[in-house]
């Protein structure tokens, strides 16, 4: 994930306060924001529990009141305690009645077992990312391994000791996602989910992992986005060794064409970053950086065929450690795919089974 500029354009109702690690924080009536840490340099993921009331299945006759929890942390002593606080402190002495998972990313779907198990509460996610989830954690995951690394390497990054580390990097997955619930509940997009007094309808989105769920508040101007639209980093949009020829950029960019009709007085409540307001003038701005990111490939491959790994400094102008680069290499051919499907650069494999790309220089309008 980019870091983008920051515009007075949004709106942050609660300024800089952000929950304590295991409290929560009421943002709207009965949705109340959960901050959970990441042993990464995006260092913490924002989860949500929504005040809700469900069948009893011993008599469905009556209402168990409790909570459904949006995402979940990932699976390390850290995160179960918590949790621990959260379920002393914060759910006012109600169960949790069901999970809900927006994609099976780690940090989304990690604890997902655990809180189930505990709770014995049903998991709600989209089907194509539950299958994801279940192939990682039976080791056949984009985030490492042989086939991850031979993908790389076909891209141009090919250093002996960065490759040996991807390829260790196949338990990357199930170190923070060990297993997931051998059931779910499927949701679908355009679904409506109701979620206490509340209705939300679901809203599939592409590009950055298989079909992630966000849910729009038919009433009450309330998006839970995941990690489709964030305040002031950009989405990781990458393409994967499992799919190395996807179009995962346009994908993405269609998916925020859907959210468009989402008024910028909606509250935004993303899975990173700080509650916001101006939906509308953040997908333009992400609209806005990935055009800007295609131009600058166009350019870069006008002269010279180029491969994704010589291109990292054109769209990423820190330096990057190996996790890092791992994302930024996925994004980087994410972004030459985008520019091959539409014609405007040609891909070539040499006879050192290298894809390069090379442009005319001159990019399509917009």
């Amino acid at each position: 994930m980019n870091a983008t500029p920051a515009t007075p354009a949004l709106e942050f109702p609660w300024g800089q306060e952000l929950p304590a690690l295991g409290q929560a924080m009421e943002v709207a009536e009965g949705v109340y924001w959960l901050r959970m840490g990441l042993p990464f340099a995006l260092d913490h993921i924002n989860l949500w529990l929504l005040r809700d009331q469900m069948p009893d299945p011993r008599d469905p006759s009556q209402l168990r009141q409790g909570w459904t929890v949006v995402d979940c942390g990932i699976d390390n002593t850290a995160t179960r305690s918590a949790w621990a606080q959260v379920a002393e402190q914060a759910l006012q002495g109600l169960p949790i009645l069901r999970v809900l998972v927006t994609h099976m990313h780690p940090d989304h779907m990690g604890l997902a077992h655990w809180l189930c198990e505990e709770w014995q509460a049903p998991l709600w996610i989209n089907t194509t990312e539950y299958q994801s989830a279940m192939l990682a954690c039976s080791g056949v995951s984009n985030f490492g391994g042989d086939k991850t690394q031979e993908f790389f390497a076909a891209h141009g990054w090919t250093s002996p000791e960065d490759m040996a580390q991807v390829r260790e990097r196949v338990g990357y997955y199930t170190g923070m996602v060990p297993r997931v619930p051998e059931a779910y509940h499927r949701l679908m997009d355009g679904q409506i989910v109701q979620i206490g007094q509340r209705q939300w309808r679901c809203i599939s989105g592409y590009g950055h992992s298989p079909e992630h769920i966000a849910l729009h508040a038919v009433q009450g101007d309330l998006l839970i986005s995941g990690d489709m639209l964030l305040p002031s980093i950009s989405t990781n949009v990458s393409v994967y060794s499992q799919e190395p020829d996807s179009n995962a950029l346009q994908w993405f960019l269609d998916s925020l064409a859907r959210m468009e009709d989402i008024p910028d007085t909606c509250l935004v409540l993303p899975s990173h970053g700080r509650p916001f307001q101006g939906a509308r003038t953040r997908i333009a701005q992400y609209q806005a950086h990935h055009r800007e990111r295609l131009e600058d490939l166009v350019q870069a491959c006008a002269q010279t065929p180029r491969c994704a790994h010589e291109l990292l400094p054109v769209l990423f102008k820190r330096e990057l450690n190996l996790h890092q680069t791992t994302f930024a290499m996925g994004e980087a051919i994410a972004h030459l795919n985008a520019l091959w499907h539409a014609g405007q650069v040609r891909r070539q494999l040499g006879s050192d089974g290298i894809y390069r790309f090379q442009s005319s220089g001159t990019p399509k309008a917009a």
